[in-house]
């Protein structure tokens, strides 16, 4: 009787409670008042800026000196990207830039937008400012961090609210099932069990309630717009700062305290030249320019920049089809590891994915060839060739796969991955018909080393028939 009665306690404080205290869903259309002086952030928006202090954190460790000096070592120098993207390092650094250009251009979109809802005037009419940096290099408001420890502070700051509003979507969201637990539980309160079960799922939401209560006091939820927007402008312009320092564009690029090494720093070959003609101060590399030096001129950076990542005609990207080249190569190279594991229903659903101009191609190459396949030699060779094309050209496929991942993984998470993968390092900017010759050279080997297991195993299946045949005829009585 007395469990009866807390059982009615129970459910008239859950009743209550539920629409006091529960955390607001996340609501786009309801925003903070334009004439309340102390406008906090609160609810999905606190979610927004940490995702975009995250982005931001990123792309400035994208920027550090190791990333950079991997960027020249690495990325730049990949034998794939060599073979069918460009082998004009100077071209290849202006994608690179051009992204980090993008990437920063879709943060200040969004950056601009909170910008309007604060007090401060200045803030207020960050894009037009901002904008007059990127083209001028003029930082009216000297936002730019002037050092390392400046620097350093803003990100720590930035991280901890990042970690912290991660937390409370996080806790958020154990509380909402909570309760849905306990609501589930309410509707069979007949059951003594579940009458104990719904008292303990109350003491749970209660401190969940407030843990959630204390994560809001010290996460972006409870702060206003004025105290955490600046923290956004100024690192976007001091990333934008990094981006002209570390690929030296323009003349009025305020300097860094943060120090680069020389072997991290990317120079113009020639000043007067455009500003997507780039080398490094080790040896310097003169290369054709990629566009006139009218054109630079009349158009911003962004625009110069971003307009660069437009690929070409005749390129993978242009033609949509570098997801899914990634994915066939991919299929590809488990195909030619494990050949004896390859039967005619996963060669029949390869050859459902490949388009009518590989098909042209493989039927081309195939014409002419033998139903055998028995010369173990040549089944080594094109093994030995195969690996050789898949060295360079399987980790631009996996890095197509990757660059896409971490763009959804950007749309569902607070905190970004730590991984940078650029389009130059992927099948993006590939070369429609050498990346197809390339393919097509997997399949016609991939079909010979296929059909060589196949009569190895028919020929060792057929010898062991045999033996035991014999077996069989010497056990026979005479």
């Amino acid at each position: 009787m007395a469990l009866e009665t807390l059982l009615v306690k129970v459910k008239t404080a859950v009743s209550n409670s539920f629409d006091s205290v529960r955390p607001s869903k996340p609501n786009l259309l309801k925003m903070p008042s334009l004439k309340s002086n102390k406008r906090h952030v609160g609810g999905v928006l606190a979610f927004e800026i940490a995702g975009l202090m995250s982005k931001l954190l990123h792309l400035s460790h994208s920027l550090s000196d190791s990333s950079i000096i991997r960027l020249r070592n690495d990325a730049v120098s990949l034998e794939g990207v060599r073979k069918i993207v460009s082998n004009d390092e100077s071209f290849l650094l202006s994608l690179a830039c051009a992204e980090f250009a993008d990437n920063l251009r879709i943060l200040v979109d969004s950056v601009s937008r909170l910008c309007l809802k604060c007090q401060d005037p200045n803030l207020r009419s960050f894009d037009p400012i901002f904008r007059g940096f990127a083209d001028s290099g003029i930082d009216p408001n000297r936002w730019v961090l002037s050092g390392p420890k400046e620097i350093e502070a803003c990100d720590k700051k930035m991280e901890r609210y990042v970690t912290l509003t991660a937390a409370l979507y996080k806790e958020m969201d154990e509380l909402s099932f909570l309760e849905s637990r306990l609501r589930k539980t309410l509707h069979h309160s007949n059951d003594t069990k579940k009458q104990k079960k719904a008292y303990e799922l109350q003491q749970k939401i209660f401190w969940k309630k407030q843990e959630v209560k204390d994560l809001k006091d010290r996460s972006l939820w409870n702060r206003t717009f004025d105290s955490v927007v600046p923290l956004l402008v100024r690192s976007i312009f001091t990333v934008l700062a990094r981006v002209k320092h570390v690929f030296a564009i323009g003349n009025s690029v305020p300097p860094l305290s943060r120090s680069l090494s020389s072997s991290a720093l990317v120079y113009p070959s020639d000043q007067n030249q455009n500003a997507s003609s780039w080398t490094f101060v080790s040896g310097p590399l003169k290369s054709p320019k990629l566009e006139d030096d009218k054109n630079n001129s009349t158009s911003g950076f962004f625009e110069f920049h971003c307009n660069l990542l437009n690929p070409p005609p005749r390129t993978l990207g242009a033609s949509a089809l570098a997801l899914h080249y990634a994915n066939l190569i991919i299929v590809m190279e488990k195909m030619i590891k494990s050949p004896h594991l390859v039967g005619l229903d996963a060669r029949d659903d390869l050859y459902a994915m490949l388009p009518n101009s590989i098909r042209s191609s493989l039927r081309s190459r195939l014409r002419g060839i033998g139903f055998s396949a028995s010369d173990a030699v040549l089944a080594g060779e094109w093994r030995e060739a195969l690996g050789r094309i898949l060295g360079w050209l399987s980790p631009l496929a996996h890095n197509m796969i990757k660059w896409q991942s971490e763009r959804s993984f950007e749309q569902q998470n607070l905190v970004q991955k730590s991984t940078n993968v650029l389009l130059l390092q992927t099948l993006f900017f590939a070369n429609k018909d050498k990346t197809e010759a390339a393919i097509t050279e997997l399949l016609v080997g991939l079909n010979y080393i296929c059909r060589f297991e196949r009569e190895m195993t028919a020929q060792a299946l057929f010898h062991c028939a045999n033996l035991n045949l014999g077996l069989l005829n010497l056990q026979r009585p005479c």
